[in-house]
C-alpha cells in the first residue's frame, strides 16, 4: 500500500476530523487577535506570518494533536513551505502525528455578485499543485460563498468549484469542494436546496473520480446525507461558518455522516499567553468535543 493509498483509506473510513489551520492574508490579523496578539505585535507581513505559523506549529505539535481524532490538516502554502520543529510541516504531519496534509489552493474571493462570491483566478494553478504533489500533499480546498438564495449564481459558483476541481483531479490530488453558504444568508435552507441540486449533478458526471464536499452546517437535518451516500464523494465535512463551537458541535451531531472541519472553532480560547498546561488541557477538550460530534 502506498502513502497516498493508506491516506485514501484512512479519509475514507476513520473517524475523526479535519482541522482548518489555513487562515491566510486577510484573515490572518482576525486569528491573531482572537489569539491574544493585537496590531502592535508585528511590524510588516513577514512577522505577522511569522506568528501565525508559531501559532500553527504549537497546536500541531501539542501531544492532543494526533491522528487519532484528526483525520487531516488543511494548511495554507507558507506552511506547506515551513517546517514543525525542524521538519517539513507536510512529512511532520503525517510521519508523526497521521495527519494528511492539505493545502488551500484558492487565492481569494471576487467582489460580490448577484448574491454570491466567486473565486479569483488562480495564477500558476499547475504548478504549484505539481509543487504541492513533491511535498507529500494528498488533496486540495478552494472557498467560493454564497449570500443568498439566487439559483442561477449558485450555479455559477458549482461550476466554476468543480472545473477546477477537475483540474486537481488530474494532478493525483483529491480537491476539497467548498462552496460554503453564509451562514447570515436570509434565505439559507433555500439556497442549501438549490446547492444540493447543484452538487448531485456535478457529483453524478465525475465517473469514477472521488471528492471532497466541504459545505456548511445545513438548516434542515441530513440533507447532505444523499451526498454523504454517494459513491463519488470520500466524505462530506463541515465548515463553522462563525457558529460558536458548541453551536456548530450540536448542529454537527444531528447530522450524519458528517464530520466537522472546523477552523475558528477548533481554535476558540486558545491564547498566546497561556501556559502549555493551559493550552493542552484546553485544544484536548476543543479536539475531544469536536471528535464526538463528528461521525
Amino acid at each position: 500500500m502506498t502513502e497516498f493509498e493508506k491516506q485514501l483509506d484512512k479519509m475514507a473510513h476513520g473517524n475523526g476530523f479535519i482541522a482548518a489551520l489555513d487562515q491566510s492574508g486577510g484573515s490572518t490579523p482576525k486569528a491573531l487577535g482572537n489569539y491574544g496578539l493585537d496590531e502592535s505585535a508585528w511590524n510588516n507581513e513577514e512577522e505577522m506570518f511569522d506568528l501565525v505559523h508559531k501559532m500553527r506549529e504549537r497546536i500541531v505539535t501539542n501531544p492532543s494533536f494526533t491522528g487519532n481524532r484528526i483525520l487531516g490538516a488543511i494548511l495554507f502554502e507558507n506552511t506547506m513551505n515551513g517546517t514543525f520543529k525542524g521538519k517539513p510541516s507536510t512529512d511532520y504531519l503525517w510521519s508523526k502525528k497521521e495527519v494528511i496534509p492539505f493545502l488551500k489552493i484558492d487565492k481569494g474571493l471576487a467582489d460580490e455578485k448577484n448574491g454570491a462570491q466567486l473565486m479569483k483566478p488562480i495564477p500558476g494553478l499547475e504548478q504549484s499543485l505539481a509543487g504541492a504533489k513533491k511535498q507529500n500533499i494528498f488533496g486540495t480546498k478552494m472557498r467560493s460563498v454564497i449570500k443568498e438564495a439566487n439559483e442561477s449564481s449558485i450555479n455559477s459558483v458549482v461550476e466554476q468549484q468543480f472545473q477546477i476541481a477537475e483540474q486537481i483531479l488530474e494532478s493525483g490530488l483529491i480537491p476539497i469542494v467548498e462552496p460554503e453558504v453564509d451562514i447570515n444568508c436570509a434565505e439559507k435552507s433555500k439556497a442549501e436546496s438549490f446547492l444540493l441540486n447543484a452538487i448531485e449533478t456535478k457529483v453524478n458526471n465525475l465517473g469514477s473520480k472521488q471528492i471532497i464536499l466541504k459545505l456548511t452546517l445545513p438548516e434542515k437535518d441530513n440533507l447532505f446525507l444523499p451526498l454523504a451516500n454517494h459513491e463519488n464523494v470520500l466524505r462530506v465535512v463541515a465548515l463553522s461558518g462563525g457558529y460558536p463551537r458548541e453551536e456548530a458541535n450540536k448542529r454537527l451531531s444531528v447530522n450524519k455522516q458528517l464530520i466537522a472541519s472546523f477552523s475558528r472553532a477548533l481554535t476558540e480560547g486558545l491564547n498566546a499567553q497561556q501556559t502549555e498546561d493551559e493550552f493542552t488541557k484546553l485544544l484536548d477538550s476543543s479536539i475531544e468535543s469536536i471528535y464526538r460530534a463528528s461521525h
